[in-house]
C-alpha cells in the first residue's frame, strides 16, 4: 500500500472514531485511560527492550545526548506515564459543558458548549512519553487522535501503542480512536498535514526544521511552538540566595527540554555580588558560558569554561550545558531584550518586590511569565493539566501549556420554548 493510501485509511478511520468519541461517556473515557496504565505497568519489560532498541540505533546514528535522554524510558518514566494517565483520567470533563447562560431579550436562552475539535494530528520527535501524553488527552476531550513520532522512536511507540490499544477495547472504545503511524517514511508528514477533509488540526513537537515545514505546508490549523528559548532575569531588588537556587534549576533539572533557561540577564547593581557565586556552582555541572563583555569581565577565573558571546547567542534555545549570560541596566532593559530576542515560550524574574514583578509579567509578551519560580515548572504536568500535548506560543487557539480546554472548541447553543423571531 503506498503511504498516500495508507494515510489516508487513517483518516477514514479516524473520522469515524472522532464521531463516537464526541460522544463518549466520561465513565467510558476514563476507563480507557486506567486500562492504559495497567497495560503500561505490565508491559515494562517489552517497552524498554523495544526503547534499547531505538537507544541503539540512536547511538549508531550519532545522535546527541540530549536527543538520547529526550528518548530514554525508564521505568521512572513509565511510572509518570501512568500517573499522567491517572491525572487526565480525574480532571473534568469539559466535553459538553455549558457557560455564559443568559436571557435575550427575545426570551431565548444562550448559552455555550464545549465540543471536541474532531481529528487531531500529532507529529513529534524522540520523546516516546508523548505518544501516551497526547493519547490521554485526545480521549478524555472527545478528539480522536493520528499521531506519527520520529523514526527514532519507531520500537519505543508501537510498543506504546498496544497498550493504548489494549486500554481502548476494554473500554468498548474504537481501536481507531488513536493511531500512531507505522511507517517511517517521511512521505508521511506531508500527507498527514495536508489531509483536510480528515484532520482538523495539526500539533507538532521537535525541532525549528520540523514546525517550520508544518506551518509552511500543512492545509489544516497548526498549534505550535517554534523553540524556548526562556530567560532568567535577576532583578536589582532579588534576594541573591533565590536568584542562585532559580537559575541552577533552570537550567540544570534538564538540558534537553523546551522549558530550560537558556539565557540569564542579571542588574549591572548586582553583578559583583551575584555573579561569581553562580559561576562558581555552574562549574560543577560543566556548564559552557557564553558572556557579554561586563560579565566576562566580573567572572574570570570563577569558570574555566567561558566564551565571548555573540548575537546568535541571544536567540539560541542550546538544549545543552550551554548558558549565555547578559548584564542589563535594569528591569526595562531586560524586558527589551526578552521581547526581542525571547521565543515567547517561558520567562522569569527574581525580585523581592512585587510592584515591578506585576510590572514584568504585564509587559513580557510570553506564553508563562513567572516571580521567584524556576521556569521549569510550565508544564502541562505542574500546571495541574495531568499531560499536555505541547506549549503554544501562538495567540490563538490555545497558548502556554495545551491540555484539555486547548483541544476543544465551543458552540452556541439556544435553548427556547416555541420562540419565534418577529
Amino acid at each position: 500500500m503506498s503511504v498516500v493510501n495508507y494515510m489516508q485509511k487513517l483518516g477514514v478511520q479516524a473520522k469515524a472514531a472522532s464521531s463516537v468519541l464526541a460522544i463518549a461517556p466520561t465513565m467510558a473515557k476514563n476507563k480507557a485511560l486506567l486500562a492504559m496504565a495497567s497495560a503500561l505497568n505490565a508491559s515494562r519489560s517489552n517497552l524498554i527492550a523495544a526503547n534499547e532498541k531505538d537507544l541503539a540505533a540512536g547511538k549508531a546514528r550519532g545522535l546527541d545526548d540530549a536527543m538520547l535522554d529526550r528518548l530514554k524510558v525508564t521505568n521512572e518514566g513509565i511510572d509518570a506515564m501512568m500517573v499522567g494517565l491517572q491525572q487526565v483520567a480525574a480532571l473534568a470533563d469539559p466535553v459538553g459543558e455549558i457557560s455564559e447562560m443568559s436571557f435575550r431579550p427575545s426570551g431565548i436562552q444562550l448559552g455555550k458548549m464545549r465540543v471536541p475539535l474532531g481529528v487531531v494530528g500529532i507529529i513529534y520527535e524522540s520523546r516516546p512519553n508523548v505518544t501516551v501524553d497526547a493519547a490521554s488527552l485526545c480521549i478524555k476531550s472527545g478528539n480522536a487522535a493520528i499521531l506519527r513520532g520520529g523514526s527514532e522512536a519507531a520500537h519505543s511507540n508501537q510498543a506504546i501503542a498496544q497498550c493504548v490499544k489494549q486500554g481502548l477495547l476494554e473500554a468498548g472504545l474504537p481501536s481507531a480512536s488513536v493511531q500512531v503511524v507505522e511507517t517511517t517514511d517521511r512521505a508521511a508528514v506531508g500527507e498527514l498535514i495536508t489531509m483536510a477533509e480528515y484532520v482538523d488540526v495539526i500539533v507538532p513537537r521537535g525541532g525549528k526544521s520540523l514546525i517550520k515545514r508544518v506551518s509552511a505546508e500543512a492545509r489544516i490549523p497548526v498549534i505550535k511552538h517554534l523553540d524556548g528559548n526562556c530567560h532568567v532575569y535577576i532583578d536589582d531588588e532579588a534576594n541573591a540566595s533565590k536568584a542562585i537556587n532559580i537559575a541552577i534549576n533552570a537550567k540544570t533539572r534538564r538540558y534537553g527540554v523546551c522549558n530550560a533557561m537558556e539565557s540569564l540577564l542579571i542588574a549591572e547593581s548586582r553583578v559583583a555580588e551575584i555573579l561569581p557565586q553562580l559561576a562558581q556552582s555552574l562549574q560543577e555541572f560543566n556548564i559552557e558560558l557564553r558572556l557579554c563583555p561586563q560579565a566576562m569581565a566580573q567572572i574570570g577565573s570563577y569558570h574555566s569554561t567561558i566564551v565571548a558571546a555573540t548575537e546568535d547567542d541571544w536567540y539560541t534555545e542550546y538544549l545543552a550545558p550551554v548558558l549565555s549570560i547578559k548584564v542589563v541596566a535594569n528591569m526595562d532593559a531586560a524586558i527589551k531584550h526578552i521581547n526581542v530576542y525571547g521565543s515567547h515560550h517561558t520567562d522569569v524574574i527574581v525580585s523581592e518586590n512585587y510592584t515591578k514583578a506585576r510590572e514584568f509579567i504585564a509587559r513580557v509578551d510570553s506564553s508563562s511569565v513567572m516571580i521567584n519560580a524556576s521556569s521549569a515548572f510550565a508544564d502541562g504536568f505542574e500546571y495541574g493539566l495531568g499531560a499536555e500535548i505541547g506549549i503554544s506560543t501562538d495567540k490563538i487557539h490555545a497558548r502556554g501549556p495545551v491540555g484539555l480546554q486547548g483541544l476543544t472548541s465551543q458552540k452556541y447553543v439556544v435553548f427556547g420554548d416555541g420562540h419565534i423571531r418577529t
